[in-house]
């Protein structure tokens, strides 16, 4: 994915990965940064950052990885769950409350 960040005015690549980290990862971030770089990024902007998304990393790996590679590149982790946590569930609505929003935007579509 490929993003422009309006307050730090810097592109923004991101890659997510459904795997565990490899070290190769870095390499090919670093040349879709250098890409963006060359194709998009002007005297104005902000070196692009990249960011690795993964199931899973080895922190020395990583480190290892990126070592000697001079572009801000930052990897992390992703986890799936079935279910919200108790903290976002307060705070996010229900279906129902989807639904009857939805409801109620159609209806008033259908007034016009």
């Amino acid at each position: 994915m490929f993003f422009y960040h309006v307050k730090l005015h810097c592109y923004v690549v991101v890659e997510l990965k459904t795997g565990k980290f490899k070290s190769e990862y870095a390499g090919k971030l670093n040349f879709y940064i250098s890409a963006v770089d060359s194709l998009f990024k002007t005297e104005k902007d902000n070196p692009t950052i990249g960011i690795l998304i993964c199931k899973e990393k080895n922190k020395t790996i990583v480190e290892y990885s990126l070592r000697d590679i001079s572009k801000p590149i930052g990897v992390s982790e992703y986890k799936i769950t079935r279910e919200l946590p108790e903290e976002l569930k307060a705070s996010l609505p229900d279906i129902k409350e989807i639904e009857a929003e939805l409801n109620k935007m159609e209806k008033g579509k259908s007034d016009e």
